[in-house]
């Protein structure tokens, strides 16, 4: 009877510690729509990578929409390229949707999927960029969002690889290299 009760009590408080101590949520739960206000389901993203660009379309990145497109094409059949429009930085990004969408297909051809405008810092932070951004959501790091066109890749099975800062072009070798394996 005693070795039956310390058997449930080490389950018990095993069961307890790793759910505790475990900081991974998953990147394909998390919920977002696109510019078309229709829900973008991450999971059907398995097995490929993912690029997530916070961009604005009147920043002075903003001719990175060109390379990320390039990227886009390149590798469409290894990585899934999603542009996350957000206005935080210098109100660079102030369109609706309709606006966004139009702006970037009749100025740099973009197909890739975009979503709907979100912060990506603050106090409304969205649950995308929060766990981009916090370790004890993601698994791997913390950072903060410095500007515009800051890139985050997260791997073929959902872990976060990497991030980089605004001035990395899209078809920098520390990006393509990941992909390319």
């Amino acid at each position: 009877m005693k070795k039956l009760i310390l058997l449930s009590l080490m389950v018990s408080i095993f069961s307890k510690s790793k759910a505790q101590t475990d900081p991974l949520e998953s990147i394909y739960n998390i919920k977002i729509n696109s510019l078309q206000e229709k829900p973008i389901d991450f999971s059907q993203f398995k097995g490929k990578y993912i690029l997530f660009v916070n961009v604005a379309s009147k920043c002075g990145f903003t001719g990175q929409y060109e390379d990320l497109q390039k990227l886009h094409e390149t590798y469409k059949d290894k990585l899934v390229v999603i542009g996350v429009p957000c206005n935080q930085f210098g109100g660079q990004e102030p369109g609706t949707f309709k606006e966004i969408q139009t702006f970037c297909e009749a100025n740099y051809g973009v197909t890739f999927l975009m979503t709907e405008k979100v912060d990506v810092k603050g106090k409304n932070q969205h649950l995308l960029y929060q766990w981009l951004t916090q370790q004890e959501k993601n698994g791997s790091s913390n950072s903060s969002v410095k500007w515009n066109f800051q890139k985050y890749l997260v791997g073929k099975k959902g872990e976060l690889i990497d991030y980089y800062f605004s001035a990395t072009n899209p078809l920098s070798d520390k990006i393509t290299n990941h992909i390319k394996l």
